[in-house]
């Protein structure tokens, strides 16, 4: 059985890595075991660091080096991306679609709104956009809880 291919939005990341969410740890777990095959585009990465350079979390540069060095260890880029024939209604959002759409992934991970309103639209391409719990309890990841 193949890997799952993964997009995840950066409150996920920040779920799994700065925040430790205990939810998130199996999720953490299969990703940084190769369980999963996690993808990410330039867009996805650049927001990613711009948000962990905010003030609120508190991080100086070798924090934020450490993170972004954990994600780009255990996840692939994303060549050509391309639009997603769906358009979310929060333009900021946007680029994790085209992310998922482009890399062909079995499911976006996400706690968004906007994107979530997306979910039964974009199954119906192939694409699964759910919560990382929704995906660990039913669906595509629960093999991976324990």
């Amino acid at each position: 059985m193949d890997a799952p291919r993964l997009v995840f939005d950066t409150n996920v990341l920040l779920d799994l890595w700065l925040f430790d969410d205990p939810t998130a740890q199996p999720l953490r777990l299969a990703l940084e075991g190769g369980l999963v095959q996690a993808l990410r585009s330039a867009s996805c990465d650049a927001e990613f660091a711009e948000v962990l350079a905010r003030d609120r979390f508190g991080l100086d540069a070798s924090g934020r080096e450490r993170l972004l060095a954990r994600w780009i260890a255990c996840s692939e880029p994303i060549d050509g991306v391309l639009p997603a024939p769906l358009v979310c209604a929060d333009p900021d959002d946007q680029k994790f679609l085209d992310a998922a759409f482009s890399a062909r992934a079995t499911a976006l991970l996400t706690r968004d709104k906007a994107l979530l309103q997306l979910a039964s639209r974009a199954a119906v391409a192939g694409l699964a956009i759910c919560t990382p719990a929704a995906a660990l309890g039913r669906g595509e990841l629960s093999g991976l809880v324990a």
